[in-house]
């Protein structure tokens, strides 16, 4: 993690790549791959941000794309947790939280542990989600329980399909649009 004097936003992505073009001085958290990870890795940099009342939690990285035609930059509306059965958990008296509202945008990000590169599996989340990605439900769980606003912002870096095994080399492009977004969302807020 990085840091300046008086944040009014903390940076956080899976992998240093996804983060590469983040303007100077900006704070960042390299959460690691999945929503454990990303969730531990947040709650323990938003304790050190404590004093800090206004800031807010930018979640960027890349997403697969889970419809054909869905590509570039997205601010997400809604993300879930596509690896809890809500419904199920619901039946036994529990609310599960399993969908987070995050803004009026209708882009809806599936999130979960699993890396989405199967065309079935595309298919079915594709029903419900525009984007897949590992970490954005868990980052906007945990900035919410800290009383933080979040926003998700993904780039589509690939079809979460057989395509997706080369994310690597997709990385880079999204990083660069990515840290553009960040540098105007600064420049507004």
């Amino acid at each position: 993690m990085s840091s300046s004097s008086t944040p009014s936003v903390l940076v956080v992505a899976a992998v240093v790549g996804e983060a590469a073009h983040v303007p100077e001085g900006i704070p960042v958290v390299i959460t690691g791959i999945g929503k454990t990870a990303a969730a531990a890795r947040l709650a323990r940099a938003l304790t050190e941000f404590d004093e800090i009342p206004d800031l807010t939690v930018l979640n960027i990285g890349t997403a697969g794309a889970l419809r054909d035609g869905v590509s570039g930059l997205h601010v997400v509306g809604t993300v879930f947790n596509h690896d809890m059965n809500g419904d199920d958990i619901r039946a036994l008296g529990h609310e599960p939280h399993d969908v987070l509202e995050l803004s009026d945008s209708e882009i809806m990000l599936a999130s979960g542990d699993l890396f989405v590169n199967d065309p079935e599996i595309r298919e079915s989340l594709g029903e419900e989600a525009h984007l897949v990605d590992m970490e954005a439900y868990a980052v906007a769980w945990t900035a919410r329980e800290f009383g933080r606003e979040v926003v998700v912002v993904k780039h589509v870096s690939d079809n979460a399909d057989e395509a997706a095994k080369d994310w690597a080399a997709a990385v880079d492009t999204s990083a660069r649009e990515l840290g553009a977004w960040v540098t105007q969302y600064l420049a507004q807020h």
